[in-house]
């Protein structure tokens, strides 16, 4: 659990002004989560003022904007109602995990990038030529589909080696490595599963008996 793996008060420094939240409002919040740590169920202004400046009616006010925009929540718990700081731990739980998604993409994209201009110059050294944008664009798609630098370079390689010096050449190329991955991970491809079928439908339908006996 996100939870459990980084401690909230870090995700509301950091995130707090996203939330549009004011530095009284995460104080409060701060004291809220202390105050309940104490071993405090309900958290009400007037517990509030006994560890802030401010009066009971500001204090009051901040609670409700607090509650109104979905940081604080007071529940039902065993006959009893309690303040929770889980509507603000779940909105920045799901902060923390946009961020790292993004960090995640940006990582992979840069990644990415740098494998194509790896393959790109490779392409470009060997083929002794400026790529085509229809062959950038060729390379992107083996990329998006798995295919390794080492992987692509050495097919462009094998292609060269059989005098063939076109990309539909070294998509060819790949493809059938892709094939022989499958049957040697698997035993068989979808088309050979696909031919088994047809010659199994094939064999049933030659042993089914057309005339019956009694039409004889």
């Amino acid at each position: 659990m996100v939870g459990e793996a980084i401690d909230f008060r870090y995700l509301l420094i950091e995130n707090y002004k996203k939330l549009k939240l004011d530095e009284v409002e995460v104080t409060t919040l701060f004291i809220i989560d202390h105050l309940i740590e104490q071993g405090n169920s309900l958290i009400t202004a007037d517990l509030l003022s006994l560890k802030m400046t401010m009066n009971v009616a500001q204090i009051d006010k901040i609670l409700a904007n607090l509650l109104k925009n979905g940081m604080i929540d007071y529940v039902s718990n065993k006959k009893q109602t309690i303040t929770t700081l889980q509507p603000l731990k779940n909105k920045l739980y799901r902060e923390f995990q946009i961020s790292l998604a993004k960090e995640q993409e940006a990582s992979n994209n840069q990644k990415i990038e740098e494998s194509l201009e790896n393959i790109y110059s490779e392409f470009q050294k060997y083929l002794g030529r400026t790529l085509s944008p229809l062959e950038i664009s060729k390379i992107r798609e083996w990329i998006s589909f798995g295919y390794s630098d080492k992987t692509i370079i050495d097919a462009l390689k094998q292609a060269l080696s059989q005098k063939k010096k076109t990309l539909r050449s070294v998509d060819k190329i790949l493809l059938s490595w892709a094939s022989r991955e499958d049957v040697e991970k698997e035993g068989h491809t979808i088309l050979s599963e696909q031919w088994d079928k047809n010659i199994e439908e094939t064999i049933k339908i030659a042993q089914t008996p057309w005339v019956k006996d009694d039409d004889e």
